[in-house]
């Protein structure tokens, strides 16, 4: 949740324009994927350098603190080496966090990849259904601020967002620890709203960027 926007289409820009701390380990996933299944195709999507065989395989993340490997279809594999982390996403997806390149089991991760490409080369396996997840709560300060007359702007643009879209500020909100920062975000939610734009451009908003 704390990576820079992309503002290119190629992948090599994209690691130039990485984190300082996250480029390196980016990097080296790269160079994994790119000799263990040289046949995908490299895109940038979602601020993600994604490898695609017939559909989307993974993506690798570059964060502030960390860098990400995500499998699109990674409730489907099996983790034999218990690497994917539990973050906040949808049920199909799963993630690997890492902070160096050693932090992860290569060959669990190896092995993942081929998995991944071997479903994603069976057509005939479909893939399953979405569940939908649970409503995030939304938090009692930030219902009682949109409930007053200052803030109707930023009132409708939440409204006027997707559940998705939605969400993505109510679980920002809601992970803030210190009361000082839960006012600062709840500050920059309510201007970002009321320009009508979402939690991933909140930064053009004047938001801190990071969770």
């Amino acid at each position: 949740m704390d990576c820079s926007r992309a503002k290119t289409r190629d992948p090599e820009e994209w690691l130039e324009n990485a984190p300082p701390f996250s480029q390196p380990i980016a990097r080296q996933l790269r160079g994994w994927f790119q000799r263990w299944e040289p046949d995908l195709r490299e895109a940038i999507k979602w601020n993600m350098l994604c490898f695609s065989g017939r559909r989307l395989v993974c993506g690798i993340s570059a964060c502030k603190a960390h860098a990400g490997v995500t499998f699109f279809r990674g409730t489907e594999l099996e983790d034999r080496g218990d690497i994917f982390c539990g973050v906040e996403t949808n049920t199909n997806i799963r993630s690997v966090r890492m902070t160096t390149p050693d932090t992860v089991n290569r060959d669990a991760l190896r092995v993942l990849l081929h998995a991944a490409v071997a479903l994603d080369d069976q057509p005939e396996i479909p893939r399953p259904p979405m569940q939908r997840r649970e409503p995030w709560p939304v938090p009692d300060f930030f219902t009682k601020a949109l409930a007053l007359k200052k803030h109707r702007a930023a009132a409708a643009g939440f409204a006027q967002l997707s559940p998705s879209c939605q969400r993505e500020w109510l679980v920002w909100l809601s992970i803030a620890k210190r009361d000082e920062t839960r006012e600062r975000r709840l500050a920059e939610t309510l201007a970002a709203l009321a320009s009508g734009r979402k939690w991933a451009d909140r930064k053009a908003a004047g938001g801190e960027g990071v969770i």
